[in-house]
């Protein structure tokens, strides 16, 4: 891989703050997600390290899926930080939904770090068998 594409990933990893009007003073990341089509669903896997299940918002508005996690990074008392190279921040990333998706059937699912959601696909849009008649 090459240093320009290495910048490139980095880059996609950190929103540019200038797009935003933040009202919290912490990095705000684009989590990395896995998209991934299984049999009539449409399936996204997102890292989200260190967020709170109830610090989870998702919405579904004019066809646009936000996922945003805020964060609440506390130090414990018991002892003071030596050395780190996690960076703590809130996550945010919007996704363009098609009607091939069943919206009001979307699931989220939240475990070990990961938010999975499920985007089942409509009905329209799932695969069908189309018979050949003889004649």
């Amino acid at each position: 891989m090459t240093t320009k594409t290495k910048e490139m990933e980095i880059q996609d990893q950190e929103l540019v703050e200038e797009e935003t009007e933040r009202t919290r003073e912490c990095r705000c990341f684009v989590p990395p997600t896995d998209i991934y089509e299984a049999g009539d669903e449409i399936i996204l896997a997102m890292d989200m390290p260190g967020i709170n299940e109830n610090a989870i918002e998702i919405t579904l508005e004019k066809n646009i899926l936000n996922v945003r996690g805020y964060a609440q990074m506390e130090d414990p008392d018991e002892y003071s930080l030596t050395f780190s190279e996690y960076e703590s921040g809130d996550y945010e990333r919007s996704f363009r939904v098609s009607d091939a998706v069943a919206k009001d059937k979307i699931e989220a699912l939240y475990r070990d770090g990961v938010l999975r959601l499920t985007l089942p696909k409509a009905e329209q849009a799932k695969a069908r068998k189309i018979a050949v008649k003889v004649g």
